[in-house]
């Protein structure tokens, strides 16, 4: 038996709010990567464009992984 290192509601609320943390960390990447700091993220010398290579990746998967935040906005009204 594995022992229990971390308690069961401390658990519970850290995979709950997992998620959340998808869509913010996504836009943060497609603004750095599209403010011209593709070489940071990517050795890939796209162009600086949003709508290009690492940029329009990561503003899609933000855009995919937004559905938590819509349900929480949702639960709060």
């Amino acid at each position: 038996m594995i022992p229990q290192v971390i308690p069961r509601g401390i658990a519970a609320r850290a995979a709950a709010g997992l998620p959340l943390a998808a869509a913010p960390t996504f836009a943060v990447l497609a603004l750095l990567t599209a403010n011209g700091a593709p070489d940071m993220l990517c050795m890939s010398g796209q162009g600086m464009s949003l709508l290009s290579g690492m940029g329009l990746m990561y503003a899609l998967m933000s855009a995919f992984h937004f559905g938590p935040w819509l349900k929480l906005v949702s639960r709060r009204r």
